[in-house]
């Protein structure tokens, strides 16, 4: 049980550090990351709103993983893996239908997977 809860600790902060990287780059690089999924700005300036809101929720949610625990925690871990998993649904989503060119819809399915997996993981504790 001890690497099970080992593998679940790493998994919890390794999730949380991308969760305020990537929040605080859409809340102060709202443009830039805009751009990276191929979504012009200047064109859509409702993206902008958008990442900033996406940011807010994306640092709280680290934030909880760092400084919450017992049922708390697990009350967030429970939700982050329904949030990832959604997130990953709309980024194939966005890619299928075009809403957004297959490259930058692969790389947020890409993203996406890979934090509900962390998400999966970060439940494995005693």
């Amino acid at each position: 049980m001890a690497g099970r809860a080992r593998i679940g600790t790493w998994a919890r902060y390794g999730l949380a550090a991308i969760r305020l990287f990537n929040g605080t780059a859409a809340l102060i690089a709202p443009a830039r990351l805009s751009r990276r999924l191929a979504i012009d700005p200047d064109a859509n300036p409702g993206a902008i709103y958008a990442f900033r809101l996406f940011g807010v929720r994306t640092i709280v949610m680290g934030a909880e993983l760092l400084l919450l625990d017992g049922e708390d925690l697990d009350r967030s871990l429970r939700n982050g893996v329904l949030i990832h998993a959604s997130d990953t649904v709309s980024a194939v989503a966005a890619g299928a239908t075009g809403q957004m060119p297959a490259r930058p819809a692969m790389l947020a399915t890409l993203i996406s997977s890979v934090n509900t997996g962390l998400a999966l993981a970060a439940r494995r504790r005693d």
